[in-house]
């Protein structure tokens, strides 16, 4: 990251450190963890159902606040674009300033009452790993954020599409694909549904997360068709291409922010 980028981050995080909603945000998974960890009959337990909170409302939360805060930007980004502060340098900033601390939010409010009552030394590895998936998925969908909200002026239609894509990726995508394999399912369908599998950054965060904690039976059809097929190996490939998932809407939004007439 260059000077510029590097002090529009520096600012764009101090902002966001002092709102009320980060401090919700990092409050709601404090109380949802510890309520689980207390009640949830287990460490291996509060993870499981850690991971199926996890993966609904960090997707969500990371769309909404990523698109509302690109559109409440867009006064300091028109100042900032008459200075002498290229665009990439701009964005990178932009998108770091909102997209750091909010992964910081999830690590510190699901990390900290793991912490606090203790983790066998077993499950630490695991803990690790549901933070990291947390943090990933908040990168990945900060940038797909700022992507449609680039694509759309106006900030009704850009919330309505950040929703419709969370509906899309976080709850029917599992539903379409089952209703797929029922109607295709006189044909080899394995090597499309791995494809299905890897166009979903949920999709791929569940099947790491639940390879790591043994939960094969919560794989879901996708998940399964993608541990059968890459066997040991499964988690380095979920976790690669969850990166491309940060990488590609990263770059996709670049490009979009360099051709955007502000």
């Amino acid at each position: 990251m260059t000077a510029h980028a590097a002090r529009v981050a520096r600012y764009q995080v101090s902002n966001v450190l002092r709102s009320r909603w980060l401090l919700a945000y990092a409050l709601f998974f404090a109380v949802v963890t510890d309520a689980l960890v207390r009640f949830g009959g287990g460490d291996a337990r509060a993870m499981l159902s850690l991971v199926s909170v996890s993966l609904l409302v960090v997707p969500l939360a990371s769309l909404v606040c990523g698109t509302t805060y690109l559109y409440d930007a867009r006064d300091f980004t028109e100042v900032l674009l008459a200075q002498p502060v290229g665009r990439g340098q701009l964005f990178a900033g932009l998108y770091a300033g909102l997209a750091l601390p909010l992964a910081l939010a999830f690590v510190a409010g699901a990390g900290l009452p793991f912490l606090v009552h203790g983790v066998p030394e077993g499950q630490r590895a695991t803990l690790a790993t549901l933070l990291a998936c947390g943090a990933a998925l908040t990168l990945a969908f900060v940038a797909l954020a700022f992507l449609v909200a680039l694509r759309a002026d106006d900030r009704v239609r850009g919330l309505g599409a950040a929703i419709g894509l969370w509906l899309a990726l976080a709850l029917l995508y599992d539903g379409a694909v089952l209703l797929l394999v029922a109607l295709l399912a006189d044909y080899p369908l394995e090597r499309p549904l791995l494809g299905l599998m890897l166009a979903n950054p949920v999709d791929l965060a569940r099947v790491l997360l639940l390879l790591r904690l043994d939960g094969a039976a919560l794989l879901g059809y996708t998940g399964a068709v993608f541990a059968r097929f890459f066997g040991g190996g499964g988690a380095l490939v979920a976790a690669a291409m969850l990166g491309a998932w940060i990488a590609v809407p990263v770059l996709l939004g670049v490009r979009a922010f360099r051709r955007r007439d502000f």
